[in-house]
């Protein structure tokens, strides 16, 4: 029986495993997680919107019944395409065909410091940590002294993209409903949000419409926009801008870039701009003949997308459902995009959407949102709790996942 070994278990891996189950295939899928995590609400679970369990599924829940599929939690070192050899902490994995589907982690453009400092919001851990730091600050507030505690109370939020837009959005919701209640003792008039783009404006991949009225829907929360404002550094104390402004504070969120998280053993021709594996209309990655590449970590370009497909969801599912067709039939047809839209949520009743025909923003836009995510979401449990939370939030103005919850140590 051919074997298969997928690396990664995001949107693109897992859509591809499980429309490969009860084929005649060997399925060996690799993640370093034992679980499949929804990357859109990690805002939410940031911000003490969600509980993390609700945005997470067991891989090996989803396949309890499908004997092809073997899943293997570890994370992968090597490629040796010589030998048909996947190389991991637990030993060698043989394949006869493999699949990247790695995904992206953040990209701080080779600046140290930032990275050494800013909080990045790829993974549930990074999305916990960072609710970690917003409640400690506060706690911390509490027992500083006035210059100290105007540095704990400021939170700069760098990139105008929808993560940016959605953190920022949901922080100064914080601000408004829930924070003065829980900290009484501190003047959350002097709390201030700062969203940073370093482009003329925010969501720039989205309609001219949308980018206004999100920076317009920021603006009414009281998020300060600084557009055309690029951050120099970020030492843990003060942040620098390319014009020389500074702003105090301890919590920078960097979701300014992303970069695919390449394996060595590709061949480096291969390797393209932005990290990513160059591919054909197949997705199979150049330079080899029994691999290939879908999702975000790959670069396909078409007539159509020059410059590559989006790194979103609906790529990843689609290509990974278009390469399961061809595995599953033998064929090579060449993939092609059809752009479903794009859409981001500011705050409560703030939100646009982009679809190919129409374009809309606000109440609507928002609902639009809550459902389309809340669909895509695995598990119908996941989904009642999501649900439940959402609803619990929007009547109550609260919600009560407020936790600093710390590594242990021994």
């Amino acid at each position: 029986m051919k074997r298969i070994v997928i690396i990664g278990g995001g949107f693109a891996g897992l859509k591809l495993a499980r429309e490969l189950k009860n084929q005649p295939f060997e399925i060996w899928l690799i993640d370093k997680n034992n679980f499949h995590q929804f990357q859109p609400l990690f805002y939410q679970v940031a911000t003490a919107g969600l509980e993390p369990s609700s945005i997470s599924f067991p891989l090996r829940k989803v396949f309890q019944n499908h004997k092809n599929i073997h899943i293997r939690v570890t994370e992968v070192t090597k490629i040796d395409a010589t030998k048909n050899v996947v190389h991991t902490l637990i030993g060698e994995i043989p394949y006869d065909t493999l699949i990247i589907a790695t995904g992206a982690s953040t990209n701080f453009f080779g600046n140290q410091l930032i990275e050494s400092n800013a909080i990045p919001m790829k993974s549930v851990n990074e999305a916990l940590y960072l609710r970690n730091r917003i409640l400690q600050n506060f706690e911390d507030a509490l027992s500083a002294n006035d210059i100290q505690r105007q540095s704990y109370m400021n939170v700069v939020v760098v990139g105008g993209g929808p993560t940016g837009v959605e953190v920022s959005g949901a922080l100064a919701e914080m601000k408004k409903f829930i924070l003065p209640k829980d900290y009484p003792e501190l003047d959350f008039s002097k709390m201030n949000i700062y969203l940073v783009e370093a482009g003329p404006k925010t969501l720039g991949a989205m309609s001219e419409n949308a980018s206004q009225k999100s920076k317009e829907y920021l603006q009414k929360l009281g998020v300060n926009v600084l557009t055309s404002t690029q951050v120099k550094s970020f030492d843990g104390e003060k942040v620098e801008f390319d014009n020389g402004d500074t702003i105090a504070t301890k919590t920078v969120v960097w979701g300014a870039g992303i970069k695919g998280n390449v394996i060595d053993g590709v061949e480096k021709d291969s390797i393209a701009r932005g990290n990513r594996l160059l591919v054909d209309r197949n997705n199979k990655v150049n330079g080899h003949s029994n691999i290939y590449a879908i999702g975000d970590i790959a670069l396909m370009k078409t007539d159509k997308f020059p410059n590559g497909h989006p790194q979103v969801a609906t790529v990843a599912i689609e290509q990974a459902k278009h390469l399961a067709k061809n595995l599953k039939n033998n064929s090579a047809t060449p993939y092609e995009y059809s752009d479903k839209g794009s859409m981001a949520t500011v705050g409560r009743h703030l939100a646009v959407v982009d679809l190919p025909k129409f374009k809309f923003q606000g109440f609507f836009a928002w609902l639009f949102w809550m459902f389309l995510h809340l669909m895509l979401i695995l598990g119908v449990k996941n989904k009642l709790i999501i649900f439940v939370n959402w609803m619990w939030k929007y009547f109550t103005f609260d919600q009560s996942l407020r936790l600093i919850i710390k590594p242990f140590k021994k």
